[in-house]
């Protein structure tokens, strides 16, 4: 299943990606390790549960070893492996990975501070290689990255192995458009919500990186989307010891990365708590504890990129100002279990809320009584996602756990149906309009693959806004 999509701005990614050294000995034990430390005398039937899907992801790591070297095409092919460990130390000792750790002018790869964050360029970094030997012809064009290319993030879990992938979305003129994966990446936890930013993690000026929350870790992971073959990600929030308070305690279910703020990163968690990080120092700068229950959803203001959004399972939505930090903030009660939350790009006062019960609220900060400013009752079931699109003010999607996405026009408050899309995905469980395509939206659900619609094949779409194509 494809448990989140994204999309990656138009320039933002390197033209053809560098791969990463062979894992240490160090990391694969890390991998095959994790987790692993069980009471097996007292196990009750959850723990059996989770000992199995462990055992599982022992595999998963003891496959990513076996994955080195394989090229990356237009089709995907998950196969299951068979590998058990004497197949690892052997590929191993092939790598002479006993003497990995002896070079001269060590530095610290997996660390979470600016300071030490690789070298500043992946051109000088010596744990990175070139890429262009190891494709062939169409390989190499399958990778290239082209001016007019877009690409999409995706986390998925194909037959309980984790992955990260990174489809291209190429525009193949007449308004038509190509999708197909560029490489994808054995991932440690199960994912459940992505953030891409571009703060310069490695240097620079801009970088390429997302930041993945899981199921069954507190930690969040942030990954760079220039390296293939990656076995660890470059930071993780929340893991530095000695540091513990910094950490969540459960599941990170809502991440949003700030624009404006580029080193700030803000995570909802299964514990009731938001925090906000400095993903250059991987230090978390503030804690805030106003929701009893957890949080589903979180979203800076695009106008005040001070103002933060929470939405929590308790049927509330909170906003704090960071300008004011002293300030109780508001509160509004949605009479729901928010699924998910958003800013209007186009209003700096207005949001919406989408809530289990298969409904969307529309809210305007300045209403004095805190009441919603419209109710649409959207689908029949939970309405788990939704994405305003840029371009189109008031053009709001949204997807379901009736699997199906429809289009709403929200002009003046008064929300109007506009087309519904049966993308053959299962529950939807994500949608996200693109930024540099506008009418292009990305779907992902249960069934685990991607689904890329052309809003504008549809005919009430089209009349509305086929004069707006790009």
């Amino acid at each position: 299943m494809i448990t989140a999509v994204s999309w990656i701005p138009k320039g933002a990614s390197n033209p053809l990606p560098v791969a990463a050294e062979p894992p240490s000995e160090e990391e694969i034990k890390e991998l095959i390790q994790k987790k692993s430390a069980y009471n097996l005398s007292d196990m009750d039937e959850e723990e059996e549960e989770e000992e199995e899907e462990m055992e599982g992801e022992v595999v998963h790591a003891k496959a990513v070893a076996k994955s080195f070297g394989k090229p990356c095409s237009k089709s995907k092919g998950v196969s299951s492996s068979s590998t058990d460990a004497d197949d690892v130390v052997k590929f191993l000792k092939e790598l002479d990975m006993d003497n990995y750790d002896e070079e001269d002018d060590e530095i610290e790869l997996f660390s979470s501070g600016q300071e030490n964050l690789y070298y500043p360029s992946n051109k000088i970094d010596p744990y990175l290689k070139d890429t262009d030997s190891n494709y062939d012809s169409e390989d190499l064009d399958d990778m290239t990255i082209r001016p007019t290319d877009s690409l999409i993030i995706c986390t998925s879990i194909q037959k309980g192995v984790n992955y990260l992938e990174v489809y291209v979305c190429e525009d193949s003129g007449n308004g038509t458009h190509n999708t197909y994966l560029r490489h994808d990446m054995i991932i440690p936890e199960a994912p459940l919500c992505t953030a891409w930013l571009d703060c310069p993690l490695k240097g620079g000026e801009k970088g390429n990186f997302v930041a993945i929350g899981s199921m069954k870790s507190p930690t969040i992971e942030i990954w760079d989307l220039d390296v293939v073959d990656e076995v660890l990600p470059c930071v993780q929030l929340g893991r530095k010891a000695g540091q513990t308070s910094d950490c969540h305690t459960d599941s990170v279910i809502g991440l949003a990365w700030n624009k404006e703020f580029r080193n700030i990163v803000a995570s909802g968690s299964a514990d009731k708590k938001v925090k906000v990080w400095d993903v250059a120092t991987g230090k978390c700068k503030v804690t805030l504890e106003h929701h009893k229950k957890e949080v589903q959803a979180v979203a800076w203001n695009h106008y005040a990129p001070e103002v933060l959004l929470s939405g929590s399972r308790d049927r509330t939505v909170v906003l704090k100002d960071g300008r004011d930090p002293s300030h109780s903030g508001l509160k509004w009660s949605t009479k729901g279990k928010v699924e998910n939350l958003a800013w209007d790009p186009h209003s700096e006062h207005s949001f919406v809320v989408s809530l289990k019960e298969g409904t969307v609220k529309g809210f305007d900060i300045r209403a004095s009584d805190l009441s919603p400013s419209f109710t649409l009752h959207a689908h029949d079931g939970e309405v788990s996602s939704i994405s305003y699109n840029i371009h189109a003010p008031n053009l709001l999607a949204t997807g379901s756990g009736d699997g199906s996405v429809k289009l709403w026009d929200l002009s003046n408050n008064q929300p109007s149906w506009i087309a519904t899309h049966n993308p053959n995905a299962g529950i939807v469980f994500s949608v996200s309009f693109s930024a540099d395509f506008p009418f292009l939206l990305a779907v992902g659900g249960s069934k685990g693959k991607l689904n890329v619609w052309d809003t504008l094949s549809d005919t009430g779409v089209s009349r509305r806004y086929g004069s707006n194509r790009p």
